[in-house]
């Protein structure tokens, strides 16, 4: 058994599979390295991996063939976070949703802010039909002016610790409104990771969501088995099992997953 592995179960909030089999996108001139179910599966193999959550990328455009071919192969325990236009049916919506995707994705950190009225009409209408949430990559400093609206939603996650250091008081003030937060891509922005963590947890323990992240596109710094152990550190085991494990099963609606004893 590796040291990674001794620390328990993982849900994986947050990772990618880039299949070059599908569509990519180029967005702002990047098209990511392939990085397929069986990199993933290798790449975890150190991990004590009991499912996750497959997160559409920008390059992805919204491109559904991957995804729903990517949890064909990961199997039940796996769950999908895709992107849509504003105008996809409640047919397709339920299509998806009978395939093992549970969430939409707002990517206002790579995409912009234009359309936001019609995604946020997009989010209560994802909720309504399927009971889906909607998971958001931005920046937390723009959170001051987007909280009301994004508070509004049903069931909200934001993605990467909200990237910025600067942006904390206002992600846990968005915490304090019921929003969940995705313990990921720990590379990407400039916040001291561990009190963050602390302050998520001290807020809401049961708003953190551990992801790898892989396979860490465009991070600084990519995923490394010693962040599972930097959860721990930081939060000690109580918090730190839930947020690499039992948040996130009760967030996707997946209680019938093995649970830590209370």
């Amino acid at each position: 058994m590796s040291a990674t592995e001794a620390y328990g179960p993982l849900f994986d909030a947050h990772l990618h599979i880039i299949d070059p089999r599908f569509p990519l996108v180029g967005n702002q001139g990047f098209v990511p390295e392939p990085f397929t179910v069986e990199d993933y599966r290798r790449r975890t193999a150190g991990l004590r991996v009991t499912g996750g959550a497959v997160v559409s990328g920008s390059f992805q455009g919204v491109d559904q063939s991957y995804l729903l071919d990517a949890l064909r192969t990961l199997g039940p325990r796996f769950v999908g976070v895709t992107q849509l236009e504003p105008w996809v049916s409640d047919e397709q919506i339920t299509v998806l949703n009978t395939a093992g995707v549970r969430a939409v994705r707002f990517n206002l950190f790579r995409q912009g802010r234009e359309s936001l009225d019609a995604l946020l009409e997009l989010g209560h209408r994802v909720a309504a039909v399927a009971g889906w949430h909607v998971e958001v990559y931005v920046d937390a400093r723009e959170l001051g002016e987007l909280a009301d609206r994004l508070a509004g939603l049903p069931r909200i996650s934001i993605d990467h610790l909200g990237l910025s250091a600067e942006g904390l008081p206002e992600l846990l003030r968005l915490v304090e409104r019921g929003a969940r937060v995705k313990a990921t891509g720990f590379g990407r922005g400039d916040l001291d990771v561990a009190a963050a963590l602390k302050a998520v947890g001290e807020v809401n323990p049961e708003a953190l969501l551990f992801g790898t992240d892989l396979p860490s596109t465009r991070a600084r710094a990519p995923f490394a088995d010693g962040d599972v152990a930097l959860v721990y550190e930081a939060l000690g085991e109580r918090l730190a099992r839930m947020a690499l494990h039992d948040n996130a099963v009760d967030f996707y609606h997946l209680r019938t997953a093995a649970r830590f004893p209370a």
